[in-house]
């Protein structure tokens, strides 16, 4: 396996315009990781909706519940 550094070392040698295409296929997949990811959790958490494991609340139940642990201390 590649070290980063050797990435980056072969990735200088390419040229200005592969640099950029480069860049932008990383980003993209980069993106693309990320909303599966996020896809993958809602589609979880849609799951243990439908098995109960949440219980229904109001929004402004759901709301005071998040003030309240932005107020308490992290550990």
């Amino acid at each position: 396996m590649n070290t980063l550094d050797q990435v980056l070392e072969t990735a200088l040698q390419l040229s200005y315009e592969q640099q950029e295409m480069l860049i932008k296929i990383l980003q993209n997949r980069h993106r693309d990781s990320i909303r599966a990811e996020i896809a993958a959790d809602a589609q979880q958490t849609l799951a243990d909706f439908r098995k109960g494991k949440f219980r229904q609340q109001s929004a402004e139940d759901v709301i005071s519940t998040l003030r309240q642990s932005l107020d308490e201390p992290e550990t």
